[in-house]
């Protein structure tokens, strides 16, 4: 059996009505995002960080998790909902996200 995958990224946004308006998205991506028909995102969530000279400017973490590593390279390459983020954040987003997964333990 695989293990579950769990992915963080980390974004820059600097205005605060692009912060306000990309969590609601995260939240319904869940529920919205569909492999042959059906959801297969295990969760999906975003929230704004504390300011600290520590988070080097990043202001959103999105964390998702998956079933397994070929849902999340679905999720990357050929998922509807969340190329709808991605074009979202393109103009708004200061430089690279920052992403990593790793198996959920």
């Amino acid at each position: 059996m695989s293990k579950s995958i769990y992915r963080v990224t980390l974004f820059k946004l600097p205005k605060e009505e692009d912060i306000n308006a990309i969590l609601p998205k995260y939240s319904a991506l869940q529920n919205e995002a569909k492999m042959e028909g059906h959801p297969y995102i295990l969760s999906a969530s975003a929230t704004r960080t504390h300011q600290d000279p520590r988070n080097q400017g990043f202001t959103v973490c999105a964390t998702t998790t998956f079933a397994s590593l070929d849902d999340m390279r679905y999720y990357d390459n050929e998922c509807e909902a969340h190329g709808a983020i991605k074009a979202f954040l393109k103009p708004r987003v200061e430089g690279p996200p920052l992403m990593v997964y790793m198996d959920k333990e």
